[in-house]
C-alpha cells in the first residue's frame, strides 16, 4: 500500500538506496555506479565486498561517476546496511521457496517516489554475481523485483539490473497516487525497529517452547519475519505489539 503524508507539498525526494550484498569484482561495483548516476541515483552501499574497498577497478569502470564512488558506505552485514531504511526491495531472478510480494521494476519505482514524500526511506539490494542474495538476505525485504525477462535467458549481469530499476525510478516522476495511507502523528518502521520486534518476538516464543524444534526454528523465523514485513508496520504499531509481547510474557500461566 502507498503511502502519503497530511502535508502535500514536499521537497525533492531523496533517491533510494543502491545496496550491493558480497559484490565480487570491482569493474562491476564500478559499472553500477555508472548506471546508478545516469537515472540520478547517487548513494551507493557496499556489503563485503570481495577485494575491499577503495578499488582502482571500480574507478576505471565507472566512466567518471565519481559522486556515487566517492561517497560509497561499507558494512560488515546487510542488516546494518539497511538498518535506517523504511522499504527495501530485493532484486532477484529467483523467487525460491518463500511467501514473499514479487513486484515489476515500474511498481516498485513508483511506489518508492510515492511514499517518499511521507520520508520513507527506500534501498534497493543487489546479490553477488554468480550465485544472487542468499535467503537471509531475502527475508529482509518488504518485497522482490523482479525484471521481466526472456524467460528463455534470463542473464543480465549486476550493473544491468542495477539500470533497469534507476530507470524506471528516473521516469517515474510525474504520477498519481493511486492509493494512501495517512499516518497521523506516527511513521514508517525503520527496520532497527522491526529487527527490534522480531528479536523481541523470537526470544518470547523461545522462552515458551514454541521454537523448540532445532530443525525446524530457522524456517518458522523466517515465515514470522516475512508476515511483518509484508505488513508495512509504522512505529507506534512497533511499539504497540512489544507491549503485547511483554504482556503476554509476564503472564504465562493464562495461556492456553
Amino acid at each position: 500500500m502507498m503511502e502519503h503524508s497530511n502535508n502535500w507539498e514536499t521537497p525533492a525526494l531523496p533517491s533510494p538506496v543502491i545496496i550491493l550484498v558480497d559484490p565480487q569484482l570491482g569493474e562491476n561495483i564500478g559499472t553500477a555506479a555508472r548506471a546508478m548516476l545516469n537515472f540520478g541515483v547517487s548513494e551507493l552501499r557496499l556489503v563485503r565486498p570481495r577485494d575491499g574497498w577503495p578499488n582502482n577497478n571500480a574507478i576505471a569502470s565507472a566512466a567518471g561517476a565519481d559522486e556515487v564512488l566517492s561517497n560509497v558506505k561499507l558494512f560488515n552485514s546487510t542488516e546494518e546496511a539497511i538498518s535506517d531504511l523504511h522499504t527495501v526491495y530485493a532484486s532477484t531472478g529467483r523467487v525460491r521457496d518463500m511467501i514473499k510480494r514479487v513486484v515489476s521494476p515500474e511498481y516498485a519505482a513508483k511506489n518508492m517516489r510515492v511514499t517518499g514524500e511521507n520520508g520513507k526511506l527506500s534501498g534497493i539490494l543487489f546479490g553477488p554475481e554468480r550465485s544472487g542474495l542468499e535467503n537471509s538476505d531475502l527475508a529482509l525485504s518488504d518485497a522482490i523485483i523482479e525484471i521481466p525477462a526472456n524467460d528463455q535467458f534470463r542473464s543480465l549481469n549486476l550493473a544491468m539490473a542495477v539500470l533497469v530499476v534507476c530507470y524506471e525510478w528516473s521516469r517515474s516522476k510525474d504520477i498519481v497516487p493511486a492509493n494512501i495511507l495517512v499516518m497521523g502523528n506516527t511513521r514508517s518502521a525503520t527496520k532497527t525497529e522491526l529487527q527490534g520486534l522480531f528479536t523481541h518476538l523470537e526470544h518470547a516464543l523461545d522462552d515458551c517452547g514454541f521454537l523448540r524444534v532445532k530443525e525446524k526454528r530457522p524456517r518458522m523465523i523466517q515465515n514470522i519475519r516475512n508476515i511483518f514485513q509484508r505488513s508495512e508496520l509504522t512505529e507506534q504499531e512497533v511499539r504497540t505489539l512489544r507491549g503485547v509481547i511483554s504482556g503476554l510474557a509476564r503472564q504465562p500461566s493464562k495461556l492456553s
